[in-house]
């Protein structure tokens, strides 16, 4: 393993600005960090673009200071805290890491073990780095959230799931597929997004810029049973409401303001947050959780049963590119996943 310097390159920024201006993401050099007890120094290799690097980026103004952002990361451990276990040095790993952490978008990123899995050997570094932070947020939507039971082909059903085309919203579609019976109907508006939820594993399509009750209940007249809400819950509750079935559930993910909670009361509807970074900000004791389900997601990829939502490599990790990344992403019209691979 070749020596590991002591400074690094990385993208951050210092100011919230608007994508377009040339500052509001900047290449700079850091320290290499020190990893904790329970810690691995990940020689990042690529990383991926999520929506909650552009909302960081808008509403958290750094003061001047540099701050990495980037919340999907694949790479190698080239140094181990004294109290790991887990992993050795030379071990290839993927990850979403920490939201009160500085990010990945570094050569160098230190990340805790415990939300840490095994990169899918039949991947490059790249199609790995684009399923950690929706893996988890799939996974823990659909069967910590909702109780659905992973592997349990016997459960039918319908799960309605917004934006199947997105990262977050291919990955449901996709676990829903393999691991339940249930029939999936996604939503997509353009010719591109409905042919790739139907890939990842949408039964049905339907267009979310269109009123949903009509459509859904067109396709299930008797109701959905879940519904996975990525985007536009506040705008879509009524409709929701409407579809869902006696004693459903609703998952969100996305951020809102207030809403009528009341419309899901007659059915005994109940709702959910599920967001993935609860576990590691909170510093719970089921850390480890993550852990085990990064590393069930790698299995399942390695055996044809998941694939990447990779869709677009940006090239390398540079400010340049990684405001092009974010331009995307704010748009509303990306799918898949962004990806940015060496340095």
């Amino acid at each position: 393993m070749s020596e590991i310097p002591t400074t690094m390159p990385a993208v951050a920024y210092r100011k919230s600005l608007p994508v377009d201006h040339e500052e509001s993401l900047l290449d700079v050099r850091l320290p290499v960090p020190q990893p904790g007890p329970r810690d691995l120094l990940v020689r990042v290799e690529a990383v991926a673009v999520n929506p909650v690097d552009y909302k960081v980026r808008q509403n958290n103004d750094p003061g001047g200071q540099p701050k990495v952002l980037g919340w999907d990361a694949a790479g190698t451990v080239v140094a181990v805290g004294e109290e790991v276990e887990l992993f050795e040095v030379g071990d290839e790993v993927f990850y979403a890491g920490a939201i009160d952490h500085p990010g990945t978008n570094a050569r160098f990123h230190a990340v805790d073990e415990r939300i840490v899995g095994r990169k899918p050997t039949t991947l490059s570094f790249a199609e790995a780095a684009a399923l950690p932070l929706t893996s988890l947020t799939a996974w823990e939507g659909l069967f910590e959230r909702l109780g659905l039971h992973d592997g349990a082909l016997e459960q039918t059903g319908t799960l309605l799931v917004t934006a199947a085309a997105g990262g977050v919203g291919a990955m449901v579609a996709q676990l829903a597929r393999a691991l339940t019976s249930l029939t999936v109907i996604g939503t997509a508006s353009r010719p591109e997004s409905v042919d790739f939820a139907r890939r990842m594993g949408a039964t049905h399509v339907v267009d979310h810029r269109e009123p949903l009750a009509g459509q859904v209940l067109a396709l299930a007249p008797e109701g959905v049973d879940h519904v996975f809400s990525t985007v536009a819950t506040d705008r879509n509750l009524a409709d929701y409401a409407e579809v869902l079935k006696p004693f459903g559930g609703l998952v969100a993910i996305d951020d809102f303001g207030p809403v009528e909670i009341g419309l899901l009361k007659s059915k005994s509807i109940s709702f959910h947050w599920e967001f993935m970074f609860t576990r590691s900000l909170h510093r719970t004791p089921d850390q480890a959780v993550q852990h085990h389900i990064l590393n069930q997601i790698a299995r399942l990829v390695d055996a044809g049963i998941l694939t990447t939502t990779a869709t677009t490599d940006l090239g390398t990790v540079s400010a340049a590119h990684l405001r092009e990344a974010h331009r995307v992403m704010e748009s509303g019209r990306a799918i898949g996943k962004i990806t940015l691979t060496g340095f």
